[in-house]
């Protein structure tokens, strides 16, 4: 019988290894659970949740710049048969205004949502598949991945060990 995993803990040595556990994450959504995922990212401010998110982007096939949606709320990312939307809800004051642009429509089976501060949009946001924690160690971060699905815990077996 195959072990459940609902945790895992990641030394990320730098930026590079950063992006390469997003990337990481994308050819797990594109080559195994060909569906969708929702993920809840947590961290102080420079702890490198866009960074990840980048490394998503990319790994998803997208070649422009990854910026963070800080002002604009939410960046999307039309990448082949995936919608890639990057949340950024720190500057909501609150979460109804997320219903006025349509936030229901994001969650779809085909979309990735990577959330930054999501306490932000409670009540209004659908619930994670993954949570993502993010802190500083020294000059480098460690990463702290939990599984809230069924879903998450495909992601997490498949993930590789760093």
């Amino acid at each position: 019988m195959k072990e459940i995993l609902t945790n895992k803990n990641y030394h990320l040595a730098d930026e590079s290894a950063t992006i390469a556990m997003g990337k990481q994450l994308a050819d797990i959504v594109n080559n195994s659970l060909k569906q969708g995922m929702v993920v809840y990212l947590y961290g102080d401010l420079g702890a490198g949740k866009t960074t990840l998110t980048r490394g998503f982007v990319q790994g998803m096939g997208h070649k422009g710049h990854v910026k963070s949606p800080t002002y604009t709320l939410v960046e999307p990312y039309e990448l082949g048969e995936w919608q890639v939307y990057h949340f950024d809800l720190y500057r909501l004051s609150d979460p109804e205004e997320l219903e006025y642009m349509g936030i229901r429509d994001y969650f779809a089976d085909d979309c990735c949502c990577f959330i930054e501060w999501p306490e932000k949009g409670r009540g209004m946001i659908k619930a994670p598949d993954l949570q993502i924690n993010l802190a500083y160690s020294d000059e480098q971060r460690t990463l702290s991945i939990q599984a809230k699905t069924a879903l998450g815990e495909q992601v997490l077996a498949e993930l590789a060990d760093y």
